[in-house]
């Protein structure tokens, strides 16, 4: 999937002697706006509500804190700049022995139902206040092929009476305030790791950008859709922001291209283990994260 140019010259013995390896790098990218106020997006991924490591609690002073209803003035004021909320793929968890391809029992149906009602009532007290982008991951009721199309609406009865809820695909690419973003739910990084013996994740997201392909794994060992006539995973141009879920620790960078180019690259971790949420500011790219821990001394 990566397309590389080969420099060097021939040798007294016919053979082709490589001296350098050449990538196309990051590609190029519109001017970052100046934007004079903060503005905050959060990023989160890695619920999975029904699982056993799902918290309720946690989660639900996540959206208190995004909302406002917890923290004293000063955060108050902060989460009244919250502008949107990514939810970035494993939004719940639906028991493996209830996908094996054969008949669910009747008595069994409510179980696969309940982490979705239960990621819905939880998602309209978000949708309520502001903008919710919710993407698919490989643990949610989407189609497993890259590029994933966007969670059925029809999942979430309570948040998609709301305009401010968008169920939207996998790699998820928007402008906000003209500041680019484009980000996956992690499929992509985690099958790199899989076949490199590199350990440094923002090191396989920076090479993405710079080879241009979101997914150069595929479809040799991620699935994907064969398309015909485009690829759809083609970085045509740089984004000021890029992201991946489900990651298993937080991480970012500033990456700095030779054109002038700076994206940030964000590795958000599994909120079910960590408690940990991305927030993002726009007017300079600088992250911090929201931590909830539901550990009490006594």
């Amino acid at each position: 999937g990566v397309v590389v140019a080969l420099h060097g010259k021939e040798t007294s013995a016919g053979n082709f002697l490589v001296e350098d390896v050449m990538e196309a790098g990051l590609p190029p990218q519109t001017v970052l706006p100046s934007i004079n106020e903060d503005k905050y997006v959060v990023f989160v991924s890695g619920l999975s509500v029904g699982s056993s490591t799902f918290n309720p609690l946690q989660f639900q002073l996540l959206i208190d804190h995004i909302t406002g209803h917890l923290g004293d003035e000063n955060e108050q004021a902060i989460a009244s700049k919250i502008v949107r909320v990514v939810v970035a793929g494993n939004s719940v968890h639906i028991a493996p022995r209830f996908l094996n391809g054969q008949t669910v029992a009747a008595k069994d149906q409510p179980r696969i139902a309940e982490p979705i009602k239960e990621l819905d009532i939880m998602l309209t007290q978000l949708v309520a206040s502001l903008p919710v982008d919710i993407m698919p991951g490989c643990n949610d009721p989407a189609n497993f092929a890259l590029p994933q199309q966007p969670l059925h609406r029809c999942l979430f009865s309570g948040a998609s009476t709301y305009n401010t809820f968008s169920s939207c695909p996998n790699p998820h690419q928007f402008d906000l305030d003209n500041v680019k973003f484009i980000g996956t739910s992690g499929q992509n990084i985690d099958d790199l790791y899989r076949n490199s013996d590199a350990k440094d994740r923002l090191e396989f997201m920076e090479r993405t950008l710079k080879w241009r392909h979101l997914a150069p794994t595929a479809p040799n060992s991620l699935g994907c859709y064969p398309y015909t006539d485009k690829d759809p995973f083609l970085v045509e141009t740089c984004p000021h922001v890029y992201f991946a879920g489900n990651q298993d620790r937080y991480e970012t960078r500033l990456l700095k291209g030779t054109e002038k180019q700076q994206v940030r690259l964000i590795s958000i971790p599994r909120f079910c283990e960590s408690g940990i949420a991305v927030m993002l500011n726009l007017r300079n790219l600088e992250c911090s994260t929201l931590s909830f821990s539901t550990s009490f001394d006594a």
